[in-house]
């Protein structure tokens, strides 16, 4: 008798434990389905949008080519968010958390030189230049992922408990000179919001991790970016007579040296690495006149937020003590383009076998941090955030020898994208049933 209670108590919470493995290994054999039936299309995609490359804040052609696609599948959809940003809103079955996932969407001011048969031989304007124009950082790949995942799961709105928010966002390389964008005029108008977003997840396809990879990092990612200005006014002289003014060229070469001492002997380099980048200094018009000032430009790279902050006081401190040490002034401004792309420990944690499910759990590499930067970061300031990195590189290629991004020579392999539509359903899926 005892065991027959002891039976009848157990056997309910028995048969809900089957029936919801079975609800999802079902829901796993219907991703990994479509995502099969729908790899084709993706391709084309991914190849027509890097054949027809927009710069930030004018991706015209490729947000109506979202927003199309978008509402074929019964998506509600918002337009000229951000600019050129289009947000698809699909509301599942049952009330749930609502989960965003991001894909930015812009190219940068480069001429291609790779030989695909669908290179950009597209022109624009950049900030009053005459420039050639190529998706040389995989955001044509991003776009095609998500508008993949999208017909994926709406085609399982039914399994869907809550909202999932589909984030298309210009200008991730930064907007125009004198024009905002990017994530931070995204979220300014209020794409984080109505309904609020509980999660987002993002990732970066990478020209030197194989395809089929995925790899992430809990906590500090990667870095935040800041540019700054370092005007420095002396007096102008006749270079023979050098004692008669006061040379900013001299004393820009100084700060320059001494910023590295900030990296090399003021930072705790033990707790997060720190990078200081002069890439630009301009003064002068003649060889043989010592100008009146000179103005240096540069990035600072930290992946570490206090860290940050120090490392802009120290810089300029640096500057205006040496100059002020000539009989000079130096001005020194900022601005913040990035914050520290974090990923919060016990997310990923919760999530790493979301991603192992999606790619097989040799494929899914803990890495180091990273000092490139992503505005992704700024959506973190808003709700919990996971980003991280899927292969693009053809497999048995060199890691070594792979075309950086950001260049002409930028190639990423269209088999890697299919892990990417697998990773974001399986990342809807298990946080969904989470809650």
């Amino acid at each position: 008798m005892k065991l027959l209670l002891l039976f009848l108590l157990i056997a309910p919470s028995f048969l809900f434990l089957s029936a919801q493995k079975k609800t999802n290994n079902d829901q796993i054999d219907k991703i990994n389905n479509a995502t099969d039936k729908i790899e084709s299309k993706c391709i084309v995609w991914r190849r027509d949008i890097h054949e027809h490359p927009e710069l930030g804040n004018n991706e015209y052609r490729t947000a109506r080519l979202i927003a199309d696609h978008l509402r074929s599948l019964g998506i509600d959809v918002k337009e000229k968010v951000g600019k050129t940003g289009v947000v698809g809103i699909l509301k599942g079955a049952s009330p749930g958390p609502c989960i965003a996932l991001r894909a930015d969407m812009d190219a940068l001011p480069i001429v291609e030189k790779s030989n695909v048969p669908y290179a950009s031989k597209v022109r624009s304007n950049y900030n009053g230049q005459d420039v050639g124009v190529m998706h040389a950082c995989g955001h044509d790949t991003h776009v095609a992922i998500l508008m993949s995942v999208a017909e994926v799961l709406a085609g399982m709105k039914n399994d869907i408990k809550g909202t999932i928010k589909f984030i298309f966002q210009p200008a991730e390389e930064g907007p125009p000179e004198g024009e905002e964008g990017g994530a931070p005029l995204m979220i300014k108008e209020g794409v984080m919001e109505n309904p609020n977003v509980d999660v987002i997840f993002g990732l970066h396809i990478e020209s030197f991790i194989e395809a089929g990879q995925i790899h992430y990092k809990p906590g500090a990612f990667m870095a935040s970016s800041d540019w700054f200005t370092i005007k420095v006014k002396g007096k102008g002289s006749h270079g023979s007579q050098p004692w008669l003014g006061v040379d900013p060229i001299s004393i820009s070469a100084q700060i320059t040296e001494a910023l590295q001492t900030i990296v090399g002997r003021q930072m705790e380099l033990v707790k997060a690495p720190v990078i200081i980048t002069i890439g630009k200094i301009h003064g002068g018009i003649r060889n043989n006149i010592i100008p009146d000032d000179c103005i240096m430009e540069g990035t600072i790279r930290a992946l570490d937020s206090k860290m940050q902050q120090d490392v802009q006081k120290r810089i300029r401190t640096t500057a205006t003590k040496i100059a002020e040490a000539w009989g000079a002034t130096a001005e020194v401004s900022f601005d913040a383009k990035t914050l520290v792309t974090y990923n919060p420990p016990d997310l990923v944690k919760k999530m790493l076998p979301s991603l192992q499910s999606a790619a097989g759990a040799d494929k899914v590499i803990e890495r180091n941090w990273v000092t490139g930067s992503e505005d992704f970061s700024f959506y973190g300031t808003r709700a919990p955030s996971f980003f991280f990195y899927l292969g693009g590189m053809p497999k048995g290629n060199d890691p070594e020898k792979a075309p950086p991004h950001h260049t002409a020579q930028f190639f990423v392999d269209d088999a890697g994208m299919k892990t990417g539509i697998k990773a974001f359903c399986h990342l809807v899926f298990d946080y969904m049933n989470m809650k």
